[in-house]
């Protein structure tokens, strides 16, 4: 035979939750009655700060190890190559924005040098600008598409006479 039938169901009992006991002496009465006890000890008892305990070092002491060094910023001398192309077109901070599909306080933080470099945002200015913002030669004019081939075009014709 089953002995669900013969166990008592009790409707509207709750669970006992377990109880935190700040004294010894409940402690004491719940290991008398025979429930089950953990203890835990505190790693710092009290509000001693003066020794803080060696865990406390150790710990900060590889948090500082740990730590990851900010993103790089734009350099300086990209924020300055930006605003003399800025200015040779004679734009302002919001018209170079609108142009390149982003908001000013970007233009204003790559100007500044407190932006975190991104390569689709400089090859847009880089583009409406006309200057050279990556790589070597920081600031330099950007020739159109074909200015190669023209260069070398007018060398070997200069050559040829």
């Amino acid at each position: 035979m089953s002995t669900e039938w013969d166990q008592k169901l009790v409707i509207g009992s709750k669970a006992r939750k377990p109880v935190v006991a700040k004294k010894e002496s409940d402690v004491n009465a719940a290991r008398r009655a025979g429930q089950a006890v953990a203890t835990d000890k505190k790693l710092t008892p009290g509000l001693n700060t003066t020794n803080p305990g060696s865990d406390h070092a150790r710990i900060a002491k590889l948090d500082r190890e740990n730590e990851v060094a900010p993103p790089s910023k734009v350099a300086p001398s990209v924020g300055k190559a930006i605003m003399a192309g800025r200015m040779e077109l004679k734009l302002t901070q919001k018209d170079v924005a609108v142009k390149i599909n982003e908001k000013t306080n970007v233009i204003q933080d790559y100007e500044s040098g407190k932006a975190i470099p991104n390569a689709q945002v400089l090859g847009k200015l880089e583009r409406i600008l006309g200057v050279k913002l990556r790589g070597a030669n920081i600031g330099a004019k950007l020739e159109g598409p074909g200015a190669k081939k023209k260069a070398e075009a007018e060398a070997s014709a200069s050559a040829s006479k």
